[in-house]
């Protein structure tokens, strides 16, 4: 199981960066960019998304890995 993705709020749009990573992995102009890419790499190694919202607070998450109760959608 890889490291989770977290999509944050960053200098001049919104960055994914893995859980206890000190860099961005990518920087994207918008958030919904950010968000298709953090997915990708959250689904390639069976990981979570969590989305941050402006204020830093998660808005949402998605599971990507073992969970026995994937969400539905």
């Amino acid at each position: 199981m890889g490291k989770n993705q977290h999509v944050v709020p960053h200098a001049g749009g919104w960055a994914v960066r893995g859980a206890g990573n000190e860099r961005a992995t990518s920087v994207h102009p918008t958030q919904s960019e950010a968000i298709g890419a953090a997915r990708d790499i959250a689904r390639n190694q069976h990981s979570e998304l969590l989305i941050h919202g402006r204020n830093g607070q998660i808005r949402e998450r998605d599971s990507f890995g073992g969970d026995p109760f994937p969400p539905r959608g």
